[in-house]
């Protein structure tokens, strides 16, 4: 297995670890029924994904140093 591999599989990991903790800190709704959001609204709650996620990675880092 290369080393590109290894730190894919070990980012993903890292990932879904800290995806409990990211829905979390978003505190994002869930979508009401069978009512689909639309694609700006899909892209905001990303972007929102995406910060709660890195706020849980620093979080989870911190953490662990202490």
């Amino acid at each position: 297995m290369s080393s590109d591999e290894e730190i894919l599989k070990r980012r993903y990991r890292e990932f879904l670890d800290l995806l409990p903790l990211t829905t979390a800190i978003a505190g994002l709704p869930v979508s009401e029924g069978t009512r689909s959001f639309t694609t700006e609204q899909m892209e905001a709650r990303a972007q929102v994904i995406a910060n709660a996620f890195k706020l849980a990675r620093q979080v989870a880092r911190e953490a662990i140093k202490s």
